[in-house]
């Protein structure tokens, strides 16, 4: 599986659709790839709170301009994409949630997933949204693909929850974030061992530049199942990193250091 990160630059001077017509540019650039990655609410912004309502939209490419656009994207590059996240407006109702989407080669919304774990300690993002209640899944034609989303990171049992997912487990855990520059050795650290520890490869992306005055910690990263980096961005600058997954690898390490035969909870 060739996999690539797009660490977008977040500009508070770049229009929402200017930024959005940047990105589907850079995805059509990704001809070849089997997955790209976006992170995190790009289109607005992780930290942009005061922004999120009126910058709220609905998943459905039908009536969703993000949406529309990535599903474009991903059809005109022949690619799945994980679109990274927007602030999704409930067709059902008032909510707003941190929705991923996901999208096929030929531009299908194949699935979404409402972020589980809120950030903000009762500010910010965990009052103005509500909470995603189910791990989710992608079934990628060459790897089943794990969801989560930034803040998700800290929690070990989601990643459990999508590696037992039924009927198979996920074998690539896919996290796009909008993770800040103060805690940049954190984002690193779990996403190395959430590879470990679930003996799968991590994609992680991040996003550059500044979210409402918070400073990004980029450091998009792609993770083998034995921890190893196989790429990774040194700055926090907008940029692209690729590598080729030998998704055998995951069988073959959990073979050799049989880890989790050995849960007892």
């Amino acid at each position: 599986m060739r996999a690539s990160l797009l660490q977008i630059q977040v500009d508070p001077d770049e229009s929402v659709n200017s930024r959005r017509e940047r990105v589907a540019s850079l995805v059509r650039e990704q001809s070849g790839a089997d997955l790209v990655v976006l992170p995190e609410l790009w289109p607005v912004g992780a930290f942009a709170f005061e922004r999120f309502a009126a910058e709220a939209e609905y998943a459905d490419p039908a009536s969703g301009a993000t949406a529309l656009a990535m599903s474009a994207a991903a059809r005109d590059a022949g690619v799945w994409l994980h679109a990274g996240s927007i602030v999704e407006k409930s067709p059902t109702g008032g909510d707003l949630y941190n929705t991923s989407l996901v999208f096929s080669p030929e531009g299908q919304l194949v699935r979404t997933y409402r972020k589980i774990h809120r950030f903000g300690f009762d500010r910010g993002e965990a009052t103005l949204m509500s909470a995603g209640t189910e791990p989710v899944t992608v079934p990628h034609p060459l790897a089943t693909l794990g969801l989560a989303t930034c803040y998700d990171l800290r929690f070990p049992e989601l990643f459990r929850a999508l590696i037992d997912a039924e009927p198979q487990g996920a074998r690539v855990l896919v996290v796009p974030a909008g993770w800040p520059a103060k805690r940049a050795e954190h984002w690193t650290l779990f996403a190395r061992t959430r590879a470990v520890e679930n003996q799968v490869f991590v994609l992680a992306c991040g996003t550059a530049g500044t979210h409402a005055g918070v400073p990004q910690a980029g450091r998009s990263a792609i993770i083998d199942p034995w921890g190893d980096v196989l790429a990774e961005t040194t700055g926090t600058e907008e940029t692209v990193i690729t590598a080729d997954l030998d998704l055998s690898q995951v069988d073959k390490v959990r073979d050799s250091f049989p880890v989790l035969k050995d849960r007892v909870v």
